[in-house]
């Protein structure tokens, strides 16, 4: 694929970004505490999780292996960032959670996968083939020293309060429980928090636009599902605490 083609793509690609926004702004996606049999034909929780994250790890170190461009060391250092995400959300998370008898709609896993392909496909064709601003002096880059700080400050806030949120299901007799402690005292979704810096740390460490997209996506996909969460919250709940805002502290 020509640069010209490929920046097109990538342009179409983040519009598309857009769109979704705006459509998962009205309409709720319908898993997890969401789920609806409205939706169709369901598959394993567990499953589902395993499939839809997989799809964006594996063409994105294909691009990355077959492409023809220059592979040094801060190329195999994006590669192992993105890597240890996914390897998580793909093979370790998904046999983390607590999922006796939930399930999630199939549309879902495979709008999911759709979603994801492209993403890897994106970043990693990019870095495959394309890309020819990463040196070795682009560690001493503030661009990249401010994002590679994010990216692992994200990732740690994500993992923990996954893991906090795991142990308050796994405690729970009775379905869901409020969480407290750690930036759940600010927020709903510290898991969704934590993810946004993530991947807006990794788009600043790339400097790239298909990294920016795979930004722009995390947005588009947490920030309105942050917003459901909060909500069936403070309906679900009826102590819920007041002060908490749904994903940014203090502001949203």
């Amino acid at each position: 694929m020509e640069r010209s083609q490929f920046d097109q793509l990538v342009f179409v690609w983040i519009i598309l970004a857009c769109a979704v926004f705006l459509i998962l702004l009205k309409i709720p996606a319908p898993y997890g505490r969401h789920t609806s049999k409205k939706w169709g034909i369901t598959v394993s929780n567990r499953m589902g999780w395993l499939f839809m994250e997989l799809p964006a790890l594996l063409p994105f170190l294909y691009f990355v292996f077959t492409g023809n461009g220059e592979k040094n060391a801060v190329v195999w250092t994006i590669v192992v960032l993105f890597s240890l995400h996914y390897i998580n959300r793909s093979l370790i998370y998904p046999f983390r959670i607590k999922t006796r008898n939930k399930r999630m709609p199939l549309v879902i896993v495979i709008m999911a996968v759709f979603f994801n392909t492209m993403n890897g496909f994106i970043n990693g064709y990019y870095l495959g083939s394309l890309q020819h601003q990463y040196q070795d002096n682009w560690f001493k880059h503030p661009v990249f020293i401010a994002g590679f700080i994010l990216f692992i400050t994200g990732m740690v806030i994500n993992m923990a309060a996954d893991d906090k949120l795991i142990h308050l299901r796994k405690s729970s007799t009775n379905g869901y429980q409020i969480p407290y402690g750690f930036l759940f005292s600010r927020i709903s979704c510290p898991n969704f928090f934590g993810e946004i810096i993530e991947w807006g740390g990794f788009a600043l460490l790339c400097w790239s636009w298909p990294a920016f997209s795979f930004f722009v996506w995390t947005l588009c996909n947490l920030i309105p599902r942050a917003l459901d969460h909060h909500r069936w919250y403070r309906k679900k709940f009826p102590d819920y605490p007041a002060e908490r805002k749904a994903v940014l502290p203090y502001v949203l």
